[in-house]
């Protein structure tokens, strides 16, 4: 069982999605993101596999909840930096996570 002091090993922030491009080179249908996490850490790159439930467009100014603090991942020719957090939907497709209220962007989650 994880205690409380592993979940605050965590450092999880609120991003918003600023650049959104295809990544055809994912073995599974994906996107390359940049995500702005505030002035404390900047901007950082994700790859998701958003593409059955999100169009680019969709992603744009989006506000998501990240793992910043977990080593980068080599995914094909890109780099992730940040792990971007979702659920499976009722297709088993990935469903972000995201406030439901408008907050600043680089806030902990706590």
């Amino acid at each position: 069982m994880a205690a409380f002091e592993d979940f605050q090993k965590l450092d999880i922030r609120v991003g918003s999605i600023v650049e959104v491009e295809d990544f055809p080179e994912a073995r599974k249908p994906s996107y390359k993101l940049k995500i702005d996490l505030g002035n404390e850490i900047g901007i950082k790159k994700s790859c998701a596999q958003l593409v059955k439930n999100y169009t680019k467009e969709d992603l744009r100014n989006k506000l998501v909840m990240c793992v910043v603090n977990f080593p980068p991942r080599q995914i094909g020719p890109a780099t992730s930096e940040v792990l971007t957090l979702g659920v499976p939907g009722e297709d088993g497709e990935c469903i972000l996570i995201e406030p439901e209220q408008d907050v600043p962007i680089g806030g902990k989650l706590y």
